[in-house]
């Protein structure tokens, strides 16, 4: 008589198919075909492409590929539709969100067999993660509406919002990006992605049963051409995009200098990082979820694995182990693990990228009992082990169900691995020390981490990237910030004029014992001459010799990146001793205030040059005073943990100050920047660069680390040039009042997609809190990172 475990070890599942003919019928009563989405009404149908199924190819409906003539009406609906909507008040949009919300939860079954169909994922993914997250967003972002007026006072919506989303999460992306934009006050031009718009049209029926007005909502379809009539279209106000971050950097490009609201979602390569005293069954359905849940095309997927050199022959092992049981098949099955990449195409990439690797001489494991269906675009889980780290499968997004696997000796390898690429979307960390689980991830360049758990999403805790993983946040409190710009830009003056000095004075003595006027550079600490040994002469404003000031160049920003990153111990100090060098700094320049206010007078012929010092040292004790007082927040989401936002510092970031209010212009961009741990490059005010190369001695005398403040002085246009162009650098401010330099800054940006703060044609009143300080300069200042830990499991 066989035993227990030998009968269970003959069992297999038998199949358990999800109806489809609710999803039929609607296409069907359709006509299968469809047009745009606009003004709460559908277009007739214009050229047409196909929709298939990824799991057998076979055709699913016809869709209309929308012209740039398309997109220019439902940009004027939304522009029309715009201020009665946000003038219908939070609770007006919280109804009519909240309505949304009901609806998908009662048309949940029918979005996820159709989201499966066209998709290619498996039904008990749409069906137990993408919709209830999809319901979860909308109803949380109901109640964001209702407390809009309340907790963001004195912001307005942006305006007119395009969206473009990718094809893996298709319904899911379109919660992440509609919900707040729409509790915000905004309207929406939205485009899904190609392969996969059919649950966005369904949508759109949604939109008109629960009372959104007309031109509120408005869907697009087609292809790289209607998303590319969106981002150029001068109506928009914001861009939101998820996808590759190749796209990204032609958004960036594209919208440089136009004024444009932007935050980018894009690709990932996750390290998945597991100590020897992780458990290890856990760890690996944790790995499961991570890389094999919804083929691999997921942007945050666990790619890399990273495994403890003591475990990890023991890992492996248990791995094929599991990687043997996972069941490969149709996507409506709902015993299926695995269901079909979108497309073939998709395929090919993913296949030439493996053979590659084995070309190279990795080691592949594949199931040898996993058969692929003879219809439709599939791939089998893989493993990749013995790759180097600099190979194709370690540092690029496949985008598949393909694992990569390494080893690693002590956490701070594992750091260092883990950081080892141009991404830093996602990482998970498995160990059953919460110490040590907790000293990595904050080490971890990636906007989420998650401990003992991979995959968690919620609409109430912010998602987002660092690097070439994009930057702005979807979801939570970050994520609605998005949405909302604060009414003190509506109130930037014009561009003060820059005082032309008078007819240039005598050039310093030639007495060979003259005291030498020249301000070098300021670098790592130190006075630098400039590399390129020129230097120019700075006139007052009555035409006298002021002093000479150096030329700098591209070698002197290399020189001073360099000493920024050295002063790595300034992002590691604690928020109290950074509030302390501060409140030192106002202490020795108040000690000076006559020496500096002469000097501005000199330069500018301002007779407000002591309220602008007395400014400055307030400035410094108030960004003293937020050092320690901008929290992060823990998050209660509907799991059994928490999840922890933290404001990190965004690290070195190039400052290109204005020539109004020249120290004060200088404080008040600097002076946030380190309070919460970056470090800076900072070029002066062209025009009026003394106020701040007098600063040196203050610094000097104020305990602040060489490095922390670099400042070069020179040419705003050649030196931001330099910065927005450097690989090291991971933010750019402009404030100087060019519009073709700010321009040029965001475009330049686009190479590593670093984030940029440019203040375009307008001034800014530097005197003003509600202008030059606050949390808006706060969130320039920082990124937010989610760490995501759950207890007692």
């Amino acid at each position: 008589m066989p035993t227990i475990n030998e009968i269970l070890n003959t069992m297999e599942y038998g199949p358990a198919p999800e109806s489809q003919k609710e999803a039929q019928a609607w296409l069907e009563g359709r006509g299968r075909t469809f047009g745009l989405f606009i003004d709460n009404a559908w277009t007739d149908a214009g050229e047409l492409f196909a929709s298939t199924n990824p799991a057998d190819g076979k055709p699913l409906a016809e869709l209309t590929q929308a012209t740039s003539d398309d997109v220019d009406r439902a940009v004027s609906a939304a522009r029309r539709a715009q201020p009665a909507w946000a003038a219908l008040g939070g609770h007006g949009r919280a109804r009519i969100l909240y309505a949304i919300a009901r609806l998908m939860q009662k048309h949940a079954r029918l979005f996820a067999v159709l989201e499966t169909l066209d998709n290619g994922k498996t039904i008990r993914e749409t069906r137990d993660a993408d919709l209830p997250l999809v319901a979860r967003h909308f109803y949380h972002h109901a109640g964001w509406a209702q407390l809009l007026d309340e907790e963001f006072p004195n912001h307005r919506p942006v305006g007119v919002v395009g969206q473009i989303v990718p094809w893996n999460f298709p319904l899911l992306m379109l919660s992440w990006k509609i919900a707040p934009a729409l509790a915000a006050g905004n309207t929406v031009v939205f485009k899904p992605a190609e392969f996969t718009p059919l649950t966005a049209l369904l949508f759109a029926e949604i939109c008109v049963q629960a009372g959104v007005p007309a031109g509120v909502v408005n869907i697009v379809t087609g292809d790289g051409r209607t998303g590319e009539a969106i981002v150029n279209h001068p109506g928009i106000d914001k861009l939101a995009f998820t996808g590759s971050t190749e796209v990204g950097r032609l958004i960036r490009q594209a919208t440089a200098g136009t004024g444009k609201k932007l935050s980018l979602e894009l690709g990932g390569k996750s390290p998945y990082i597991v100590f020897e005293d992780a458990d290890i069954d856990a760890a690996i359905e944790g790995l499961v979820d991570s890389i094999w849940f919804n083929q691999g095309q997921v942007c945050c997927a666990g790619s890399r694995l990273l495994v403890q050199e003591s475990v990890e022959e023991r890992f492996l092992k248990k791995l094929k182990t599991r990687m043997d049981n996972l069941r490969l098949g149709s996507p409506l099955d709902k015993s299926m693990d695995i269901g079909a990449l979108v497309d073939p195409i998709q395929r090919q990439r993913i296949h030439g990228l493996v053979e590659a690797a084995r070309a190279e001489g990795c080691e592949i494991y594949q199931p040898a009992a996993c058969e692929l269906p003879a219809d439709g675009s599939w791939f089998p889980p893989t493993l990749i082990m013995g790759a180097s780290t600099s190979a194709a499968v370690a540092q690029a997004e496949i985008f598949g169900p393909v694992l990569v696997a390494m080893s690693f000796r002590t956490p701070a390898e594992a750091v260092q691995l883990a950081n080892n690429t141009v991404y830093g979307l996602a990482a998970c960390v498995w160990s059953e020390n919460i110490s040590l689980a907790l000293d990595v991830a904050p080490q971890i360049k990636a906007g989420v981490v998650w401990i003992n758990t991979a995959n968690q999403f919620d609409a109430a805790v912010g998602f987002g990237g660092y690097k070439e993983s994009g930057y702005g946040r979807e979801g939570g409190r970050e994520g609605l910030v998005e949405y909302l710009v604060p009414v003190s830009e509506d109130a930037r003056p014009a561009l003060p004029a820059v005082v032309k000095a008078a007819a240039k004075g005598a050039a310093p003595s030639g007495d060979p014992f003259a005291i030498d006027r020249t301000a070098k550079l300021y670098i790592g600490g130190k006075q630098a001459r400039p590399d390129g040994a020129y230097s120019r002469a700075v006139h007052g404003a009555d035409g006298s010799f002021l002093a000479e000031v150096g030329e700098g160049s591209r070698k002197d920003i290399r020189n001073a990146v360099e000493a920024a990153h050295k002063a790595g111990g300034w992002t590691k100090a604690t928020a109290h001793n950074r509030a302390q060098v501060l409140y030192y700094i106002a202490e020795n320049l108040a000690a000076r205030g006559r020496e500096f206010a002469d000097r501005i007078a000199a330069q500018t012929g301002t007779r407000e040059a002591e309220k602008e010092v007395q400014a400055s040292i307030e400035r410094l004790f108030y960004w003293a005073a937020w050092a320690d007082k901008y929290d992060g927040a823990a998050h209660q989401p509907p799991m059994h943990g928490i999840a922890v936002a933290l404001n990190e510092a965004v690290g070195v970031i190039g400052i290109v100050c204005p020539n109004e209010n020249p120290l004060l212009g200088f404080v008040s961009l600097v002076a946030p920047a380190i309070a919460v741990g970056n470090r800076v490059v900072a070029v002066p005010s062209e025009a009026y660069p003394l106020s701040v190369t007098d600063l040196y001695q203050v610094f000097d005398t104020s305990d602040l680390p060489g490095g922390v403040v670099n400042i070069v002085t020179g040419s705003a246009d050649e030196l931001a040039r330099t910065l927005a162009t450097h690989s090291e650098i991971d933010a750019v401010w402009r404030h100087d009042g060019s519009l073709e330099g700010c321009a040029e800054v965001e475009r330049l940006s686009a190479g590593s997609l670093k984030r940029t703060w440019t203040g375009g044609a307008k001034g800014r009143d530097w005197f003003s809190t509600q202008q030059s300080a606050g949390r808006t300069v706060l969130q320039h200042a920082t990124q937010v990172k989610n760490i995501w830990i759950p207890y007692g499991v």
